[in-house]
């Protein structure tokens, strides 16, 4: 049996890719998962598939967590039949905006925020999104901002909850091989690219 050289970056992008993957898959079964258990309020979910979201932008980067969360909306929402109704469209108004404010709060402070602090803005984020959205498609009326407060509160509580899963997933996947040489790899290209 011989063995054959192979580039650190092209394996580097290939883990990405698989784990990607992975963490999309996970994320899609959370999100029909939730939305087949029974809540109060058609939108009130825990936000479980976002764990994956947090991951993919700890272990890579915004692009990574960007793939997660609109694949997961998009096949969720396909899978569940519901693909274009009013839910997806609430679904993606609050993921494009708990994405964007992961991402900003990430590169801004993420050295002094735990992934459960952005997880807890993202959720405010989603929260803030949907509520958004539902006021200018569904229901158009200015009574809705009287359910934001406690919609915002319910994500803030529910996104340190995703958050500290996501903080307990990243320590135990710190200790893996692949993340550890993906995390020098993505370190060096990061260096290449301040230099340019």
């Amino acid at each position: 049996m011989t063995s054959s050289a192979v580039d650190p970056q092209v394996l580097s992008r290939a883990r990405r890719q698989v784990f990607l993957a992975l963490f999309i898959a996970v994320a899609v079964v959370l999100h029909v998962f939730e939305t087949l258990l029974p809540t109060p309020v058609p939108w009130l979910r825990l936000g479980l598939a976002n764990v994956m979201t947090v991951l993919a932008l700890y272990l890579y980067d915004g692009k990574a967590a960007w793939t997660v969360s609109l694949m997961r909306t998009g096949l969720g929402a396909l899978l569940l039949g519901r693909l274009f109704g009013p839910g997806f469209w609430l679904a993606l108004a609050g993921t494009l905006l708990a994405t964007s404010a992961m991402i900003v709060l990430y590169r801004a402070a993420g050295r002094y925020l735990s992934p459960i602090g952005i997880s807890a803005v993202g959720a405010a984020g989603h929260a803030l999104g949907q509520v958004l959205a539902a006021r200018l498609l569904i229901i158009q009326h200015d009574a809705i901002w009287q359910i934001l407060p406690v919609f915002l509160l319910f994500s803030v509580v529910s996104g340190v909850l995703t958050g500290w899963l996501a903080a307990v997933l990243l320590a135990r996947l710190a200790t893996h091989p692949a993340f550890q040489r993906a995390n020098v790899i993505a370190g060096e290209e990061r260096e290449e690219e301040r230099k340019l």
